[in-house]
């Protein structure tokens, strides 16, 4: 990346890089795809959960980084599987409730 690409503050200096604490935790995505799917698609989306209703499968389950969001989104891709929609899911209190 050339400097002129780098974030910079109002009087033009170089922004420092955020820096990460560790891992993040994992994130919970439910990705929906038309097509009510069989219970042998566990399998291929292993770790994850599968709930079949109204013409579509939801997979819901924990996504570790962007790179495993992808690898999921590639198997939808490579199964012929039609994508309708991802979505991060807000993390739920210690009660088990969403805040």
């Amino acid at each position: 990346m050339s400097p002129s690409h780098l974030p910079q503050t109002e009087d033009g200096t170089v922004m420092p890089a955020k820096r990460s604490r560790g891992p993040n935790p994992p994130i919970t995505y439910q990705i929906i795809v038309h097509s009510e799917l069989s219970r042998r698609y566990g399998a291929v989306f292993e770790g994850m959960t599968l709930v079949v209703g109204n013409g579509q499968t939801a997979i819901t389950g924990p996504v570790r980084d962007q790179t495993h969001l992808h690898g999921l989104l590639d198997r939808v891709g490579s199964l012929g599987l039609e994508l309708v929609s991802v979505t991060p899911l807000a993390p739920t209190s210690e009660h088990g409730t969403r805040p």
